[in-house]
């Protein structure tokens, strides 16, 4: 599918820059990224992606102000009106710029403050409205959506011959438009024509076959004249092409059904006022519009196939705006933007369609039904005869010519083909072709006979494809001018988005790119080597040239260097001033110096089996004190995926009322809470808005309010439900194992789903309470260093507590306060990192969780299901997570349990009852968090998702503040610092290159980590600093040679000096194990007293101290 093709395009376009951050053409991949992910309706991604293609200074295929355009539509989209309107605005003052673009932007403004009623009153709206759409029109009078957009302000206030003319205009212009034929069967409806109205609606629903409105206008067309069976099909069809639920459709559906069924025959059987519904769909196409489509076909570029586009009404009667004929066929639509392709993925050889004037099978029957009974027709229908017969003649002549040309053609064909073979001969690759000139499709052929090979240009056999020649000559691409423009900026709509970015894609790739093989496919064979060896397949071989084309560039001139962590600081930064005078890439990877990007696991093999699919939850029931400190109780939460610790609170004697509802509400009523609008479902279900299909994204829409705001609805929803539970007559029975007041229900034994509920209750979660501020929250957070060292917010075994700067949520405390259905999405934490979890109560939360390991196969899943894995909302469904044999833990959290998630795991959750949750994040030091940890680290990077954890600047704070046992542990330090150190050198040799001076900046007592304000990736010690809206904003280096390759108006900044990296790395080794009892018990003893800053710094300090001396 598009889809799939779409999400590998965007995989290799990010491996590019993940590869090669410098990449000279990265502008070229983020537009294009840009467009597939606003095909794909990923509108974060894509405005990410736009904007980093706009703060590049180099050339590219679009101009600024064409990015520029994209951002505002794509803010438009998103439902951002008031950052659209402003980016359109701001756009209008440029003074270069294009009419093309001028008339989008003014098409765009003037729509969004029609339909936008926050934009102001709507007589002022309304006039501006109009203002924009004229002022559009007169820069590009061509624009057939304009003229659309321009009919639809006149219609809605009154103006209804204006509104005729504007979509007669619109029609002339761009004719496939299934909104402007709505639109006009609306305005033949309102003047009473409904013919004329019937004929538009037809029109409409052939170009789109999920046009709802039509639909639904048709139908009330139908019931109006008295026809209620045609009106009930055109309510249905209405809503299975609705994209949302209409509670008074489903009620009017419901309505004729019981009124058709209680008719009687006679009454149903009465003289129609309309052809029916079968009869309309099959009026044949005018000869007006035949010859349309021929002048359009002739106006495609040679040698690409005519785009088949659905019939559509044309004719218009000149001696009055008000009175449209219409006439209507129903060719196979064909969506733009995409191709046929055979099994073995080839491009289709361009054909030509059957002319317009050809029947389909449908009109033939028609046309044999109307010569059967001629006597009886009406005039009506005896033109549409004589029609039917004109064009059958037509067609039957044609296909005589046809027959005619194909013999002399087959002759013609016999001798090409000879000619082809002794050119091929011996030749099975093409020579490396100019720049710039266009790629021969082997053994293509035109619409009428066989293509020979153009001159001075090599062929191939047929069952094989020209590849790129390697290297970095790439094909051109053609700047866009105002007249390819038009064709390609955006519509108004969210659907307007993606068939703009497709239709923009086809330009920029063309056929050139179209025909290039896939990563995987065959690529163009060589000899096969004289000892008799197979050669390498086509990927292969292309992964292997594209890693060494790439070394190539990111070390020109010498071989790389072989780093090991036995070199000394001073070893390893040989050579790095002759990288940077080299002048190429600076690539960075903490887990290995291979570019190769990283990519999700397989599952473990073998599978699980069937009755390992629903393993036993890890559980552990504490019952005193000692216990909950013990080694053991550590060791066993970090050996199992997900570990649930009950009777915690009761041992340790925590004060959960602390955190109550009443509790929170009396000490900070006004502190903010976000909160997430869902609809109450069962925990094995997730249905889509229509409520039509189980679906995997899972609907979440946020707001903000405060403490007290949702505590009033917590409580209100608690009586509202006990209210219910009591007018009842006879209540459901609750399950034995909940103690809370659910009103959910859960899935039974044996397995079998519930059946849909026809109405969803809509709840609201209050999430990410941020009890970060000592001062706010003191006796919640003292309370909480009661709990085991290795389960606290501070603690010297906490990698989370030597990042050296808050967090939130990861190293500080989030509180959650929940409703029954309250669900939390599916997810990994931040970096992979663990976390825990305390139900407050009174009520529970059941949790469903996932290995590590399998993460890669619901990343799958995920795009399979077009949800962003990272950033998405996703609700995983029980029934293919077992079809992808995933193992799934699931489990109850009661009041006082806590739930230990392991490094990695996946999992989401749901509220059974009314209930609070704390949650933060915990870092053991071993090595298997820390790897963890870098692979997404690696993974966002790639992704182009921020990582919340700078895994850089923490390796450096452990390797400063720890004396590491863990040989495995200890390695990947290690090697994080040997390659950071190592970059920041490179870094400092090329700044210092272009003549820069660096200057000291140092860093302040719990100064954040930095990132790039464009790509968001961590900048670590080596700060680039522009000033942007007068203030001064970090860059990384390739971010910064984008904007200014020799870095003018930069600032270079040193956080560390080089002395004093080379020494933290030369100091960082491996220690023995060494027991640290007198030292954590001290460290408890200070945490008990509620000074948990001054534990660390102890702890730190013991730690050195006791190291020293050892």
């Amino acid at each position: 599918s598009s889809c799939v093709v779409l999400c590998r395009s965007i995989k290799a376009f990010r491996q590019v820059l993940y590869i090669d951050p410098g990449f000279p053409r990265a502008n070229e991949i983020h537009l294009r990224l840009g467009l597939m992910f606003k095909v794909i309706a990923d509108y974060e991604s894509s405005l990410k992606h736009f904007q980093l293609a706009q703060s590049d200074s180099r050339p590219s295929t679009f101009s600024k102000a064409d990015v520029r355009f994209h951002i505002a539509h794509v803010l438009e989209v998103q439902g951002k009106y008031k950052q659209a309107k402003e980016a359109y605005e701001q756009l209008l003052t440029l003074k270069d710029l294009s009419r093309t673009v001028r008339a989008e932007t003014l098409r765009q403004l003037g729509w969004m403050h029609h339909t936008l009623e926050t934009l102001g009153e709507k007589p002022q709206r309304q006039a501006y409205a109009l203002h924009c759409l004229q002022k559009s029109i007169e820069a590009d009078p061509s624009s057939g959506q304009s003229l659309y957009f321009l009919g639809r302000c006149f219609a809605s206030i009154g103006k209804v011959h204006d509104a005729f003319i504007s979509y007669r205009n619109s029609v002339d212009k761009a004719e496939a438009n299934a909104d402007t034929w709505c639109s006009i069967g609306v305005l033949y409806q309102q003047q009473s024509q409904p013919m004329d109205a019937l004929q538009a609606y037809i029109c409409a629903v052939q170009l789109d076959k999920a046009h709802s409105p039509a639909w639904t206008n048709l139908g009330v067309l139908y019931e109006n004249c008295s026809q209620p069976q045609d009106a009930l099909k055109c309510y249905l069809n209405a809503m299975h092409g609705s994209s949302s639920s209409s509670s008074s459709l489903a009620s009017r559906v419901k309505f004729l059904q019981t009124q058709l069924s209680a008719a009687p025959p006679a009454s149903v059987q009465k003289p129609r006022q309309l052809p029916c519904i079968e009869d309309a769909w099959n009026i044949p196409i005018s000869q007006e519009m035949a010859s349309r489509q021929n002048n359009q076909q002739n106006r495609s570029p040679a040698g690409s196939a005519p785009q088949q586009r659905t019939g559509y009404p044309d004719q218009v009667d000149g001696n009055s705006a008000k009175k449209l004929k219409v006439a209507s066929g129903s060719p196979r639509a064909m969506t733009p933007g995409t191709s046929e392709v055979g099994a073995d993925h080839r491009p289709a050889v361009p054909t030509c369609p059957p002319p317009p004037f050809y029947l389909s099978q449908q009109q033939l029957q028609v046309l044999g039904y109307l010569q059967a009974n001629q006597e009886t027709l009406n005039p009506q229908q005896r033109m549409l005869l004589q029609q039917l017969q004109q064009q059958h003649r037509a067609m039957q002549q044609h296909k005589q010519q046809l027959l005619l040309q194909r013999q002399q053609q087959a002759q013609q064909q016999v001798q090409q083909q000879a000619q082809q073979v002794q050119q091929v001969a011996g030749t099975f690759a093409a020579p490396p072709r100019p720049y710039g000139t266009p790629y021969a499709m082997p053994g293509s052929q035109r619409a009428n006979g066989y293509a020979p090979p153009q001159v001075g240009q090599g062929t191939t056999p047929a069952n094989y494809r020209v590849m790129q020649p390697q290297g970095r000559n790439l094909a051109p691409v053609a700047p866009l001018s105002d007249q390819d423009l038009q064709l390609l900026l955006s519509q108004s709509s969210k659907e307007g988005a993606s068939s703009l970015a497709e239709d923009i894609l086809a330009h920029l790739t063309g056929p050139d790119l179209l025909d290039t093989p896939r990563l995987g496919e065959a690529g163009v064979p060589s000899a096969a080597p004289e000892d008799g060896t197979a050669p390498k397949g086509g990927a292969e071989e292309s992964k292997d040239a594209l890693k060494s084309g790439l070394a190539e560039r990111l070390l020109p001139g010498q071989s790389k260097p072989a780093l090991s962590i036995a070199m000394s600081a001073a070893e390893v930064l040989e050579g790095c001033a002759e990288v940077a005078r080299q002048g190429g890439a600076f690539p960075l990877s903490l887990l290995s110096d291979d570019p190769t990007p990283p990519r999700p696991p397989d599952p473990p093999s073998p599978p699980p089996t069937k009755e390992q699919l629903l393993p036993q939850t890890p559980s552990v029931f504490l019952e005193n004190k000692k216990q909950a400190f013990s080694p053991q109780l550590q060791e066993f939460c970090v050996a199992h995926p997900i570990a649930v610790i009950r009777n915690m609170a009761n041992v340790l004697k925590l004060d959960l009322g602390l955190f109550s509802t009443k509790t929170l509400v009396e000490a900070n009523p006004d502190h903010t809470i976000e909160v997430r609008t869902q609809l109450m479902q069962s925990p094995d279900e997730n249905w889509d808005a229509e409520r039509r299909n189980m679906v995997w994204r899972c609907e979440s829409h946020r707001s903000h309010t405060s403490i007290a705001r949702y505590a009033q609805y917590q409580a209100s929803s608690f009586q509202e439900s006990l209210k219910e539970e009591q007018d009842k007559a006879q209540g459901v029975q609750r399950e034995s194992d909940s103690d809370s007041n659910s009103s959910l229900p859960r899935a039974s034994a044996g397995g079998k789903r519930w059946r849909r509920s026809t109405h969803f209750k809509t709840i609201k979660f209050g999430t990410n309470v941020d009890l970060s501020d000592e001062r706010k929250w003191r006796p919640q957070l003292q309370e909480l260093t009661k709990l085991p060292a290795f389960a606290r917010v501070v603690s010297a075994g906490n990698m989370l507590s030597h990042v050296g700067h808050t967090i939130l949520g990861m190293n500080t405390v989030q509180l959650y306060m929940k409703v029954p259905g309250s669900r939390t999405p599916g997810h990994q934490e931040n970096n992979n990192f663990c976390s825990v979890n305390i139900n407050i109560g009174p009520g529970e939360c059941e949790w469903f969780a996932t290995p590590e390991e399998y993460w890669g196969v619901i990343h799958g899943l995920c795009e399979r299901n077009n949800i962003n894995y990272l950033h998405g909302s996703w609700w995983p469904l029980m029934e293919d997570l077992m079809a992808a044999r995933i193992p799934v833990y699931r489990f109850l959290q009661r009041p006082g349990d806590l739930v230990w998630v392991n490094a990695g795991t996946v999992h989401w959750v749901q509220a059974v009852g009314w209930c609070n949750n704390i949650a933060w994040n915990v870092g053991p030091l071993n090595g298997t968090q820390f790897r963890l940890g870098l692979e997404r680290y690696e993974w966002n990077k790639l992704q182009a998702f921020k990582s919340i954890v700078p895994m850089v600047h923490l390796s450096w704070n452990l390797a400063r503040n720890l004396k590491v046992s863990e040989p495995q542990l200890f390695e990947l330090i290690k090697y994080c610092l040997l390659r950071t150190l190592r970059h920041c050198q490179v870094v400092v040799e090329f700044v210092k290159g272009l003549g820069k001076e660096i200057r000291w900046h140092g860093r302040a007592k719990n100064e954040i980590a930095h990132y790039c304000a464009n790509c968001e990736v961590e900048v670590f010690n080596i700060l680039l600093v522009k000033e942007v809206d007068k203030k001064h904003v970090v860059h990384c280096l390739d971010c910064s040679r984008r904007l200014s390759p020799r870095l003018e108006g930069f600032v270079v900044l040193e956080e560390y000096s080089i002395e004093d990296l080379m020494d933290v790395y030369d100091n960082f080794s491996l220690q023995p194990v060494r027991s640290l009892g007198l030292i954590t018990e001290a460290a408890d003893y200070t945490c008990l007293q509620g000074n948990t800053a001054l534990a660390v710094k102890f702890l730190v300090f013991k730690l050195v101290e006791f190291y020293s001396l050892a």
